[in-house]
């Protein structure tokens, strides 16, 4: 997506995201992320803000207030500063944060504060107030219709545990970007997380070694993990068929690999 920088705003727009962050002295904007069609950190006196937002009319808007809705109680997120709809554009500010993206590869150090995110992120329920569908259903047509309990759940999941949606404070992982969250089983994110950890040097036993110190994944049923794995796949398979995209191969490969082991797992 063409990102609009701060200074194209239209001047409502910088007016009302100026009665919250005074005055802006310079604004940067962000260089990773496809998604938002504004995303810059702010420098003010009083620190620096990260803002994202689009405009008004977007058919997606909606995502951008679901998204803040969702943030305001996931956890380990960025707080959620303000949010303003002003001169066509609905924009909101968040916490900004400093620290790298965490490296998953093995014998990384992040590795451990990584998996206490995803024993965190496991143990918050999905909010009732906001109306989003349910993993299940998101992924329905990709996996027998008799298995579909395998993905039904009420936890917050986050739905895409990149890297680049977390970064490696100094006292835990943070975490980003909670545009894609929906409700799921406690252990989803964790398993989302298994391809990330194969692409970043883990075999795939390695990578369910470490998934099961993560308690709710540990104690999931593993038909409906492997229900899950095999989904997952399918489904990002056909993201690549539809949208094809760099980044998108490698992962599936890890995927694949996680299922490859599965199946040899339970025979």
């Amino acid at each position: 997506m063409d990102r609009t920088a701060w200074l194209e705003l239209p001047p409502e727009a910088r007016s009302a995201v100026e009665t919250y962050t005074g005055p802006v002295e310079h604004a940067e904007t962000a260089e990773t992320g496809v998604m938002a069609r504004l995303a810059c950190t702010l420098h003010t006196s009083a620190g620096p803000v990260f803002v994202k937002g689009t405009r008004s009319d977007e058919p997606t808007a909606w995502m951008y207030d679901y998204e803040a809705r969702v943030t305001r109680v996931a956890p380990l997120a960025p707080r959620v500063l303000w949010q303003v709809d002003a001169g066509g554009w609905l924009l909101t500010g968040y916490e900004y944060l400093v620290g790298p993206h965490p490296d998953l590869s093995p014998g990384s150090p992040d590795l451990e504060p990584f998996l206490d995110a995803l024993a965190v992120m496991s143990e918050t329920p999905w909010p009732e107030q906001v109306r989003k569908k349910p993993l299940h259903i998101r992924w329905a047509g990709f996996f027998p219709s008799n298995r579909s309990l395998d993905l039904e759940g009420q936890t917050l999941v986050h739905s895409d545990v990149s890297p680049l949606n977390m970064l490696a404070t100094e006292d835990s992982i943070r975490v980003l970007d909670w545009a894609l969250a929906c409700p799921g089983p406690a252990w989803a994110d964790t398993g989302f997380a298994i391809p990330r950890l194969v692409h970043a040097g883990h075999t795939a036993e390695q990578a369910e070694a470490l998934a099961r110190l993560v308690p709710a994944y540990r104690t999931a049923s593993p038909s409906a993990v492997s229900t899950f794995a095999h989904t997952m796949c399918a489904v990002w398979e056909g993201r690549a068929k539809s949208d094809p995209a760099p980044h998108r191969a490698p992962l599936i490969s890890a995927a694949r690999t996680w299922c490859m082991q599965r199946a040899l797992a339970t025979k």
